[in-house]
């Protein structure tokens, strides 16, 4: 029984995400929790989550560009870009680098002009 405690325990550490409040505190941040075809950042991102093209062609998710205006389907584009350009952050479940990830692009919690918007989001979760 311990044995399997522990492997649970251990396949749950190896599967950890940004729970719900991550999804939340995105969605206050960028659109003030607003839904459907929200145009930002003049014109050139769209949805709840603020997508922009190049990050939807990034995530690798079928699917037409509009169908960010969808908030489940903004999550799964988001998810997508999100695991493939910060891994560890996903795996740790750190909100505030993949939200600079989301605002500045792969290297964007690298960038000191994502700082503020990251720990907006953080700030958020809490």
């Amino acid at each position: 029984m311990k044995s399997l405690i522990l492997l649970l325990a251990l396949c749950a550490t190896c599967q950890a995400a940004p729970g719900p409040g991550f999804w939340r505190a995105l969605h206050i941040v960028e659109t003030s929790g607003r839904t459907g075809p929200i145009l930002g950042d003049g014109g050139r991102a769209l949805g709840p989550l603020q997508i922009h093209k190049s990050y939807h062609k990034d995530s690798r998710v079928a699917g037409d560009y509009s169908r960010v205006s969808e908030l489940d389907y903004s999550k799964r584009v988001a998810t997508a870009y999100l695991k493939r350009y910060a891994p560890a952050a996903w795996k740790a479940g750190d909100v505030e680098i993949l939200a600079r990830v989301h605002n500045g692009g792969p290297r964007g919690h690298l960038k000191a002009a994502t700082k503020s918007y990251g720990a907006r989001v953080k700030a958020f979760t809490k």
